[in-house]
């Protein structure tokens, strides 16, 4: 038998006074950026959680091959049947400006039929980049915050305990490739969440502060997304970041309605706003029961004991509530959802609903 459990939550942010948030903390300049690593090795020291080498052929071939190279000739005999060892994937994030010799974390993922990689040490692996040349060189001992425990009839599973972070794990060995134009050349920010509004603030946010240190307004908003900066005449870009970046603006947040099915959440900004409708809520209970019943033959009949199902259909649906839901603020449309009494899974079916009479005045993203 398996258990599932199905947590649920309502998030209702309740509007709160605009709070200014520092300029760094919502860009960032174009150019720098993460550079992408991968690659492949083998976890070992597992307590028989690994792969099984005839179902994972890739694993068994990789050890084999991790032994000739350590002067271990495995190969005539081919009788590895270790559950210690487990094929993974390797990711790691390398940041911009990244020096030789710094450390940097990585992801160990599963690859083979490994139920846990709870224990378990990576082997010396290299990490390449998308041209091909090796990076960084990762090892050490995995941290896996999940785990699974399985019997004959029922298992239970916390977390994901076939992947795992090693923290400082990989050493680079290379720095990662510099963009084109690099911090010194021109300089553009790009809003992590693009807003028109916010775009402004920030141009208008760096004039004013330009205009007092160099007697001139040097920011421009291109668009939604980005505000374009020029650099001052003797100052380093390097500088004139760290500077403007302290600068605090009042952000625009969208008017976006945020669910997740599988998990039952709902997560409603505090600009969302419903036109005045009317909602009303009920569900049909179908119930089926099967009775077993043992039909016994007459004595001296020759006849057989037989069972026999005896099946009970019903069927319940409860007196629909009919309430008034209006929204010119997040507290009356939380509390109009609140008086209907719903669950998670009836207010995804509500705003959902809602969505489709044209009365939600918000865009609604379903996860």
């Amino acid at each position: 038998m398996r258990r599932f459990i199905l947590l649920a939550a309502v998030l209702l942010l309740a509007p709160a006074a605009a709070a200014d948030v520092r300029i760094k903390d919502v860009t960032s300049p174009v150019g720098p950026r993460d550079y992408q690593l991968i690659g492949y090795g083998l976890v070992i020291g597992l307590q028989g959680t690994g792969d099984t080498m005839r179902n994972a052929p890739f694993t068994e071939q990789s050890a084999s091959a991790l032994l000739d190279r350590m002067g271990v000739n495995v190969r005539p005999n081919n009788t590895m049947r270790t559950r210690n060892v487990a094929a993974v994937m390797v990711t790691a994030s390398l940041p911009p400006y990244a020096g030789w010799g710094t450390t940097i974390d990585v992801t160990v993922s599963s690859m083979g039929d490994a139920t846990s990689l709870m224990g378990g040490t990576l082997v010396l692996t290299s990490l390449t980049g998308l041209d091909g040349a090796v990076y960084a060189i990762a090892q050490g001992p995995i941290a896996v915050s999940g785990f699974a425990a399985q019997g004959q009839n029922e298992t239970l599973t916390h977390g994901v305990a076939t992947v795992g972070r090693i923290p400082n794990g990989a050493t680079i060995e290379r720095e990662p490739p510099r963009p084109a134009a690099g911090i010194d050349g021109p300089l553009i920010l790009q809003l992590r969440n693009p807003d028109y509004a916010t775009a402004v603030r920030v141009a208008d946010a760096v004039n004013g502060f330009t205009r007092q240190r160099y007697k001139s307004a040097l920011a421009r908003e291109r668009d939604d997304r980005s505000v374009a900066l020029t650099l001052p005449r003797g100052a380093q870009a390097t500088r004139f970041l760290a500077e403007i970046g302290d600068l605090r603006v009042a952000v625009e947040t969208p008017a976006r309605v945020v669910i997740d099915e599988r998990t039952g959440t709902v997560v409603i900004g505090a600009d969302v706003q419903i036109s005045p409708v009317a909602v009303t809520q009920g569900g049909l209970t179908v119930r089926i029961s099967e009775t077993p019943e043992v039909s016994q033959p007459a004595p001296f009949s020759n006849g057989r004991t037989t069972v026999t199902n005896q099946t009970t259909i019903s069927a319940a649906e409860p007196a629909g509530q009919v309430a008034m839901l209006a929204g010119p603020s997040l507290k009356q449309l939380v509390k109009g959802l609140n008086e209907i009494g719903l669950k998670p899974t009836g207010i995804i079916s509500i705003l959902q609903a809602i969505k489709s009479a044209g009365t939600l005045q918000a865009d609604l993203l379903i996860q």
